[in-house]
């Protein structure tokens, strides 16, 4: 088939890749236009740009598929099915029906659970056990189509966002590429979702990804690795936001008031709602991320020092 690849980030290049290498001919790769990142700011093509552009396709970039133009684009390259990889914006309804097998997404959850933007750090906060990704046809509603295939993924205790991302991206890169032969194949038939279990996963906003201490210390503890490493776990402290890499429970540690330290040479402990947490590396504004302990020694913090303030 010919197949009009729409994807964005990182975790989209596994699936872009799987179906360069199949039977299929990928004849163009839709992303979102290029923007700035980085420290120098500088305006940069989108991971699957990138990969589009070394293997030479043509690559499209409209800031929005409702326009004349965009449309044109679409229709001119004669997809016969468009596979979708968090492309980033929506995809409008005058365009769903022109290719002929329509547009299959692979999203990172067991649908109906965590529709939306965000369903591995929505999965990873609510302390879910198990995850997966799911392939199903778009259709007008958000994350509602019809399901072609499933997979599962075993939540780990020590997973961030960034790490259960990954291994979904690398899985389910291959049940798309098995969804789109059995699609040609006319050997997947789409099965409605279920209405039972439906739940929603909204982007995630550096606003949400504050941590509170006055939680018990599992949930602070799912919530920084949920958030980890975009946009990031953050603490008000000195005016200002310090960053927090994963932390570990210590369920034998002594109590400690919400937000207060306790501070050694080796270790630096937060306290929660429950038991305190032992925090792993911090990252205060304009420098890298660094050991509790390292950063406690160089900003002269002792035992009492209370974060989580307003910043």
């Amino acid at each position: 088939m010919r197949l009009l690849f729409a994807g964005t980030p990182e975790p989209a290049v596994p699936a872009l890749r799987a179906l360069m290498d199949s039977e299929h001919e990928v004849v163009g790769v839709l992303t979102r236009p290029d923007a700035r990142s980085g420290r120098g700011r500088s305006v940069r093509r989108s991971p699957v740009g990138q990969v589009a552009d070394e293997a030479g396709l043509p690559v499209l970039t409209p800031a929005s598929l409702r326009t004349p133009e965009a449309r044109a684009a679409v229709v001119e390259l004669a997809p016969d099915c468009c596979p979708v990889v968090a492309y980033g914006g929506m995809i409008p309804p005058d365009l769903l029906d022109v290719p002929a097998h329509g547009w299959i997404n692979l999203h990172f959850s067991l649908l109906p659970a965590w529709r939306g933007a965000a369903p591995v750090q929505a999965a990873l906060e609510a302390g879910d056990e198990v995850t997966g990704a799911s392939t199903f046809r778009i259709e007008e509603g958000l994350d509602t189509g019809p399901v072609f295939g499933v997979l599962t993924e075993r939540i780990r205790s020590d997973d961030t966002a960034t790490g259960l991302l990954g291994r979904l991206a690398e899985h389910g890169a291959e049940l798309l590429r098995r969804t789109v032969d059995g699609v040609e194949a006319g050997a997947l038939d789409a099965r409605p979702q279920s209405p039972d279990g439906v739940s929603h996963a909204p982007k995630v906003t550096v606003d949400a990804a504050r941590v509170r201490f006055d939680r018990p210390a599992g949930a602070v503890d799912r919530h920084i690795r949920a958030m980890t490493d975009a946009p990031g776990a953050w603490v008000g402290y000195a005016d200002a936001r310090l960053k927090l890499g994963p932390a570990a429970v210590a369920a034998d540690a002594e109590p400690l008031a919400p937000g207060a330290l306790r501070v050694t040479k080796r270790e630096v402990l937060v306290g929660t709602a429950t038991v305190p947490l032992l925090l792993g590396t911090v990252q205060p504004p304009g420098k890298k991320p660094m050991p509790a302990a390292d950063w406690a020694r160089g900003a002269r913090l002792e035992t009492g020092t209370v974060i989580g303030g307003d910043a």
